[in-house]
C-alpha cells in the first residue's frame, strides 16, 4: 500500500528533466570512493533533521569546460560535470552568495525533515540553489525524497540519532564503522 509521501513523490517533478539522484545507487556504482549514511542512521531520521541530497539533470550531460579536470567532491573521482555544493544548511549558518553562473550543472543541498512516513521524508529545501532557473527548485520549497537518496546527515544530529536506538541497532551501527577503519 501506498502512503502519503510515496504518492507525492510519484508527482513531483523537477524541471529540465533534474531529479534525485539516488545515493544507495552512486555508492555501489562507485564503492567507498561514494560514502553514504548507514541505513540504521538513515532509519531514525527525524523532523528537525538536517540531511544532504543531490539533483542533477541527464540532459546537461557535459560542460564546455575542461571536463576532465573536475572531480566529484564527494568521491574525488572524474566526472563529466560539475556538481555544485553547499557545505551547510542555510539555517544553521550565514551563507554567503554564491556568484556562480548557471550551467546546468548537478547540485548537492541541504532539506530540513518536516515529516515521515516510513523510508519517505518530506523536507525544505535549506540552501538557496544556484540551478534553480533550470529546475525550479528554491530554498524553502517543500521536496519530498526517499531514505535511499539521503547522501550525508548533519553532523549536528549524530548523537541525538544514537541515543534513540536499541541495543541492536547501536551493534549494527558499531559493526558498520568497524568496515569503515580502512577507507
Amino acid at each position: 500500500m501506498q502512503n502519503s509521501l510515496d504518492i507525492a513523490f510519484t508527482r513531483q517533478q523537477l524541471a529540465n528533466g533534474y531529479e534525485l539522484v539516488d545515493g544507495e545507487a552512486m555508492h555501489a556504482e562507485h564503492g567507498e570512493q561514494f560514502r553514504i549514511p548507514p541505513d540504521v542512521l538513515k532509519r531514525h531520521l527525524r523532523p528537525g533533521h538536517f540531511v544532504e541530497v543531490r539533483i542533477d539533470s541527464p540532459r546537461f550531460s557535459v560542460h564546455e569546460d575542461d571536463a576532465e579536470q573536475c572531480s566529484c567532491p564527494s568521491c574525488n573521482g572524474p566526472m563529466s560535470k560539475p556538481i555544485l555544493s553547499h557545505s551547510e544548511p542555510a539555517t544553521l549558518l550565514p551563507l554567503p552568495v554564491q556568484k556562480v553562473p548557471s550551467r546546468g550543472w548537478g547540485e548537492d543541498f541541504w532539506v530540513q525533515i518536516l515529516e515521515r512516513s516510513g523510508p519517505w521524508l518530506k523536507g525544505t529545501v535549506d540552501n538557496p540553489l544556484v540551478e534553480a532557473r533550470l529546475h525550479g527548485l528554491n530554498r524553502g520549497d517543500s521536496i519530498i525524497l526517499n531514505e535511499y537518496h539521503v547522501l550525508t546527515i548533519h553532523q549536528s544530529h549524530r548523537a541525538d540519532l544514537v541515543m534513540g536506538m536499541s541495543p541492536g541497532e547501536v551493534k549494527e551501527l558499531a559493526v558498520w564503522l568497524g568496515t569503515q577503519r580502512d577507507h
